[in-house]
């Protein structure tokens, strides 16, 4: 065990600097004095002192990670810092008469720092602005993964992490760097995060939206995240200019960050266009978005102005993994939220703020397809499996199917547990696909004008798991439970 110790140090390091966020929702607290301001401090006094601790009580254990490092820092980061998130979360909502406990509580917060979007609270409106400050702000803090921005400052700890990078990074092929330095890389990626977060929110408060409305939904939009300080969701401000607004920011958030960099160091938005999956992307999420609307006006649901705004703006928010809703979509034909649920297991690219299969994936499944039906005519045909110029490896390959039968398995394992534990199939499939999906709202129960409050405890729970599970990219996690991972 002593030589998990390094990663231990990390993880202390990594609490130190998460005890810092409590300072935003402190800050708000004490201008608008809500009286919450002294769970906000002891919130970040106790984080701080904890981290600090264990970085100092290791400190003389240095050192690169290793490879099995990185999975179990990666994997007790998503698991430790939720439990740090909802203390005080629990505390403020009792101190204003709204009981919260443990298990819920701790939904919340993965919700919030998987990117997920779910929620059990109610009555948002009316909560102290502070706590729906941290809601949304653990969101993006989540968005590119607090794990990237730690990357960023591990010269100051004395410690690489680039097995840490490799671990949180999403997507199959892993092992290039934009920049000699990983460190580098992060800040990059931040860099283009905070980038579009800034151009984000001004836009929101440009169109009209209430200053700290317009942070709070910015943290929401560019994380892909979707929680917002209102139960209707975006169908509160009732805005085609916002709306469009946020499907722009969404649009860019399901691109990889990592892409944009490239784009930005080269100073030219043809390395954009040129990319295959990022062209995938976008045309899954507009296409889904016509075949919606062509939907909704076919039948009659609404006139083509209304279809096109509002089958645009969901299956853009719903397919990118945000999970704002303008309407209550399960009034539509059921044709239509049913293929947004699946639309979001797809529809985002492998580097961005999005969770799901994502598309480079699905491009490689769909090219192996095709040269195994090429195979059946021509044996020996030589075909290489390739994404625009790059030839895919086979370690690749197997890896992208590795992870669909995981991803697989996951959703109908957990799914038959919430059929078992009472709740409807539509019900509970819909919960474990959005869970893993990180996508939010999902159907029946737990639908866009629902709230997964209406779940017991131990579903709750099982929907935690699936969405750090997604986070993750589920072998992360998984990989834990092998005895073979613990062998020297």
């Amino acid at each position: 065990m002593y030589d998990l110790l390094p990663a231990l140090r990390l993880l202390g390091a990594l609490t130190t600097m998460f005890s810092f966020a409590f300072l935003l929702p402190a800050v708000v607290s004490w201008v608008q004095g809500d009286g919450l301001l002294g769970f906000w401090l002891a919130a970040a006094g106790a984080s701080f002192g904890g981290g600090a601790w264990m970085w100092a009580g290791l400190n003389g254990y240095r050192g690169e990670l290793r490879a099995r490092h990185g999975v179990i820092l990666v994997s007790a980061t998503w698991l430790l810092l939720p439990l740090i998130a909802c203390v005080p979360l629990m505390a403020v909502c009792h101190a204003v008469g709204r009981e919260l406990d443990f298990s819920y509580a701790y939904f919340e917060a993965v919700s919030g720092l998987t990117t997920s979007g779910a929620t059990v609270l109610t009555g948002l409106d009316s909560l102290p602005l502070s706590i729906n400050v941290w809601r949304t702000f653990l969101q993006w803090i989540g968005g590119m993964g607090i794990l990237v921005l730690a990357v960023a400052v591990l010269p100051m700890f004395g410690m690489g992490g680039s097995q840490m990078f490799r671990a949180e990074v999403a997507g199959p092929i892993k092992d290039n760097r934009l920049t000699p330095r990983i460190a580098q890389t992060a800040k990059g990626l931040w860099g283009i995060y905070v980038g579009l977060s800034a151009a984000c929110f001004l836009a929101y408060w440009a169109a009209g939206m209430p200053l700290m409305d317009a942070l709070m939904h910015m943290f929401a939009t560019v994380s892909l995240g979707g929680l917002s300080s209102h139960d209707a969701s975006f169908a509160y401000f009732d805005s085609p200019l916002m709306e469009g607004i946020a499907m722009v920011f969404m649009l860019v958030g399901s691109g990889s960050f990592a892409l944009y960099f490239i784009a930005l160091r080269k100073r030219s938005l043809r390395v954009c266009l040129r990319d295959i999956e990022w062209r995938a992307t976008l045309l899954a999420l507009l296409g889904g978005g016509l075949i919606v609307s062509l939907v909704l006006m076919v039948q009659g649901h609404y006139d083509w102005p209304q279809a096109l705004r509002h089958g645009f703006f969901n299956a853009i928010s719903i397919g990118s993994t945000t999970g704002f809703a303008s309407t209550n979509f399960l009034a539509w034909p059921a044709f239509a939220p049913l293929f947004m649920l699946l639309l979001s297991g797809v529809a985002t690219s492998a580097g961005s703020a999005g969770c799901g299969i994502k598309m480079v994936r699905v491009l490689i499944l769909l090219k192996q397809a095709r040269r195994e039906m090429t195979r059946l005519a021509h044996p020996r045909a030589v075909q290489p499996v390739t994404l625009g110029a790059t030839v895919v490896e086979h370690r690749d390959i197997f890896a992208v199917l590795a992870f669909m039968l995981v991803y697989g398995g996951t959703v109908i394992v957990l799914g038959m547990v919430m059929v078992l534990s009472g709740l409807d199939p539509v019900t509970a499939f819909s919960a474990v696909i959005a869970s893993v999906n990180c996508m939010g709202p999902g159907l029946g129960e737990v639908g866009p004008a629902a709230h997964f409050g209406v779940l017991s405890h131990f579903q709750v729970w099982v929907c935690s798991i699936a969405m750090v599970l997604g986070r993750l990219e589920m072998l992360s996690l998984i990989a834990l439970l092998a005895p073979s991972f613990w062998r020297h």
